[in-house]
């Protein structure tokens, strides 16, 4: 654990903070989804007012495309894996069998749950300067004219607008596994096309995402 904090930078002065923002829902009630839930929220300022001062000309639309790009699960389970922070999540008996300490959305959940129970044992100011200084690196090589902002939906709805269709629409197709381990599938449909677009994820968000690219990739090789 020490090895744990001197890796995040921040020392908590409450360790059953650090314990209850490490614990997945799988161990039962006492678990880090409302720490997630502030951390969630934490996060996004502090990357928005980073971004805000960062490209002073830089518009809405790219501010919020950065900052997706910056608080997206995947950038989060990096995070994550820079700090081992699988080797410390608790997870209940179902999840440990399952590689639950490896799965994306744990990890990102626990990096936002960390920040959540940062805030709370050390305020705003010791939590924006610790998360900074995560980001250091992928805050200097972004950029508002970087086309890998752009999520996959939102690449789509543009492709289709500049050929004259109209917005894809997506429709939740299935969904299986348990309350704790969740699979969505999700189908998208374009204007003009019969093919299916298909795609799947641990949530319907992702789902989305995933369906979305399918539809980019096939529409621009055509």
């Amino acid at each position: 654990m020490n090895s744990l904090l001197s890796k995040l930078g921040y020392e908590y002065q409450n360790d059953e903070l650090v314990a209850l923002a490490l614990s997945h829902r799988s161990v039962g009630a006492n678990n880090n989804e409302r720490l997630e839930f502030l951390g969630d929220s934490i996060l996004n300022y502090i990357i928005a007012e980073a971004l805000f001062h960062q490209f002073p000309r830089a518009k809405e639309g790219q501010l919020s495309q950065m900052r997706a790009q910056l608080v997206k699960g995947a950038t989060l389970a990096e995070i994550a894996r820079e700090f081992n922070l699988g080797d410390h999540v608790r997870l209940g008996p179902g999840e440990m069998k399952s590689g639950g300490h490896r799965r994306e959305s744990i990890l990102a959940d626990v990096v936002e749950a960390l920040i959540g129970a940062m805030y709370i044992d050390g305020g705003m100011d010791i939590t924006r300067e610790c998360v900074l200084s995560w980001y250091t690196d992928r805050l200097e090589k972004i950029s508002p004219q970087d086309k890998a902002n752009k999520d996959a939906k939102s690449q789509l709805q543009e492709y289709l607008q500049s050929i004259k269709l109209p917005l894809p629409t997506y429709h939740l197709i299935n969904t299986t596994g348990s309350d704790h381990q969740q699979y969505f599938e999700v189908e998208c449909e374009v204007a003009n096309s019969n093919e299916r677009f298909l795609g799947a994820g641990s949530n319907r968000r992702s789902a989305e995402q995933a369906a979305a690219k399918a539809a980019l990739d096939a529409l621009q090789s055509r």
